[in-house]
């Protein structure tokens, strides 16, 4: 998951509240006002993220995991940048729709543009998920630019259940929760997400109530009953646990500890693409060329992601400061528009 653009799943467009023309000269002119829980949520995620995968990048793994690493699962922030990049495509979209007459050609080149980044961070690690989700986004998500709201809700409400039944992730999955991030931005709520803490907390109970009630059915299930039936009641309780950690969040933002919460996961937010894809690399050098044991203990794998993570923040507040988005935001969106966009920012 864009002043521009976000970044992996991260993001497909400009995570903004309002569709209405954006002042400046087009993709390089200042935007509108951001959501800054998108870019809470998105930097929240991508820690969680690198956390979980980090010893299958040392260890040049080829699929995201499906058990736990250490008391991590690397399946649970998935969903969110799943539902972040479908929020980031629709908010494009309807930024694109007052800016250009061909606004789906803007989201065509925005997910080849991603496929090509895919691909080639695929050379550094097969488990990488940007293909897939460029794969999906042409495949489901713009085609279901032509659907109406209600088309694209109930799509999203069959795809997800088919997802977990069928074991729980996959281009299934994906595909659901581009079409849920969709929809919410299209039935308007992504634009309230930052005036509302009623909402977030009843759903986060809800969803909390429904983890519980998943698990126990879980650790109920006896030997040599139906084998798709812990399959189905973990990958529920994963994908609502996430529920639980989004709403938490969008909780804690209408809290004194919304300053905190900004300082600290906005900037990796804001460039959520530049430090996923740099994350890979400094796993691998830090495995291979400092000879660090990431892939054989959890305490050096840890250490090594809270490093990474506290640099990669570092450079992110300090690059933020002169520049609009990250660099390699930066040059996506120029695929996207087709069109140098400004850098710098004015006070840069």
């Amino acid at each position: 998951m864009p002043h521009e653009d976000h970044a992996p799943g991260l993001n497909a467009g400009d995570p903004r509240t309002s569709s209405a023309p954006r002042r400046g000269d087009g993709p390089a002119g200042p935007g509108r006002a951001r959501i800054a829980a998108l870019d809470v949520l998105r930097g929240f995620t991508l820690c969680e993220i690198l956390l979980a995968n980090i010893q299958l990048i040392a260890n040049d793994s080829t699929a995201v995991a499906t058990q736990p690493m250490g008391d991590w699962d690397p399946w649970l922030g998935l969903p969110t940048f799943s539902l972040l990049f479908g929020i980031g495509f629709s908010l494009l979209l309807d930024s694109a729709a007052n800016r250009v007459p061909r606004p789906r050609l803007i989201l065509l080149r925005r997910l080849a543009a991603l496929l090509a980044i895919g691909l080639a961070h695929m050379l550094l690690w097969p488990g990488e998920i940007l293909t897939k989700y460029a794969v999906v986004g042409m495949l489901v998500l713009l085609p279901s630019t032509w659907l109406p709201r209600w088309a694209v809700a109930g799509l999203a409400a069959v795809l997800v259940p088919a997802a977990l039944l069928s074991g729980g992730g996959g281009p299934l999955l994906i595909a659901g929760l581009f079409l849920l991030g969709s929809a919410l931005v299209r039935y308007g709520v992504v634009e309230r997400i930052e005036r509302s803490t009623r909402g977030p907390l009843l759903l986060g109970l809800a969803f909390a109530a429904g983890t519980a009630c998943a698990r126990w059915v879980q650790a109920g299930v006896q030997a040599g009953a139906d084998a798709a039936q812990p399959s189905f009641t973990s990958s529920l309780a994963d994908l609502l646990l996430t529920g639980v950690y989004v709403c938490a969040l969008l909780v804690l933002l209408r809290t004194p500890l919304r300053p905190v919460l900004r300082v600290v996961f906005a900037p990796l937010g804001r460039m959520a693409l530049t430090n996923y894809l740099t994350a890979t690399v400094l796993v691998l050098a830090a495995g291979h060329l400092l000879g660090l044991p990431i892939g054989r203990s959890l305490t050096a794998a840890y250490l090594t992601a809270g490093a990474i993570l506290a640099v990669q923040w570092l450079l992110s507040t300090l690059w933020l400061r002169r520049y609009r988005q990250g660099p390699l935001e930066w040059l996506w969106r120029w695929a996207t528009w087709a069109r140098r966009p400004a850098l710098r920012t004015a006070a840069g």
